[in-house]
């Protein structure tokens, strides 16, 4: 079939978004560009003090630095599309732009799936055998982890946009979302599209559920070994170094289980309140959780305290 006689590619998609709510719109806008801003700031602050600082200079804040640059790609590759929607009464958004944001999104989704999961090997290692840990973790080994991180992610985004792109669109080109997500964009496909549920839930168990396993073997054993610390104060200092990271993995993966495994309404009137409630989530999950990331690794980790203090205060020596 044609694919001009499904989709004009002037036309593309229509992105409803929250058209039936305009205030809510113009609140949400304000909202999350102040979100993004910060996101933008914490972020690059994060990043500049991982590189400038030497005693940041270890696997564990060369991760951390990678999860902040990808934090910034992932709400840069949606955010300005969510705030234009915002604006723009006709929120249309060409075919391959569409696909673009898709394969953007999705890679960086998957990418920090592995990332968390390395980040908890860090510990894992640090914690439970110490001696080995420069070993283990030297800088020839990081590269390629997080290389890998990146190119599982990457890998995997194009698999599904390749599939996605290639279906027929016919009829209803309005996608019930902010932006172009994947499974928003597969109900509009006039097409059986059972490989792409297949390869969908192959690729989840691979970047969702393996990580998740990995993340929580790898806490049971640094768990039991901090328990087994003799004094309070060395049990105190070793939870503290995985805190943060614990507290970034509950809140990703807690955001994920609770927009898809929650049960869908079959009342209308439920059904629109839990339609807008599940976008709202989305935004939370997309904008929200990239801002917290930074802040949690501030607050909870001294060394990063100290080295933004000796940044501020080089700052001011200059001035």
């Amino acid at each position: 079939m044609d694919r001009s006689n499904q989709t004009s590619p002037l036309v593309g998609f229509i992105l409803l978004g929250l058209s039936a709510h305009p205030k809510l719109e113009k609140t949400l806008f304000v909202l999350i560009l102040l979100t993004y801003l910060v996101i933008l700031l914490g972020n690059g602050v994060l990043i500049l003090v991982t590189v400038l600082d030497s005693r940041l200079h270890t696997p564990m804040y060369f991760f951390l630095g990678n999860l902040s640059f990808l934090d910034i790609c992932y709400t840069t590759s949606s955010v300005p599309l969510i705030l234009d929607s915002f604006l723009t009464p006709r929120k249309t958004i060409s075919f391959s732009a569409c696909f673009g944001q898709m394969f953007l999104s999705f890679a960086m989704g998957a990418t920090e799936c592995v990332l968390l999961g390395m980040m908890a090997f860090d510990r894992y290692v640090a914690i439970c055998n110490p001696l080995r840990y420069p070993v283990v973790m030297s800088k020839v080994a990081c590269g390629p982890m997080a290389v890998g991180s990146w190119a599982a992610g990457i890998t995997n985004s194009l698999v599904q946009t390749s599939q996605a792109v290639r279906l027929p669109f016919c009829g209803d080109n309005v996608i019930n979302h902010f932006t172009c997500e994947i499974l928003a964009v597969l109900k509009l496909a006039c097409a059986d599209i059972s490989i792409n549920v297949i390869s969908m839930v192959v690729a989840n168990v691979i970047f969702l559920g393996i990580p998740v396993l990995f993340i929580f073997v790898s806490y049971v054993f640094i768990i039991a070994t901090i328990l087994r610390i003799p004094s309070g104060e060395g049990r105190k200092k070793a939870f503290s170094t995985c805190s943060a990271h614990l507290t970034v993995v509950f809140i990703f993966y807690g955001t994920i289980l609770f927009m898809y495994g929650k049960p869908k309404s079959k009342d209308p009137l439920g059904a629109d309140k839990e339609d807008l409630a599940d976008k709202l989530t989305s935004l939370f999950y997309g904008v929200v959780t990239p801002m917290l990331n930074p802040i949690i690794y501030s607050l909870r980790n001294k060394d990063v305290k100290a080295a933004l203090g000796n940044l501020v205060t080089q700052k001011h020596l200059t001035e």
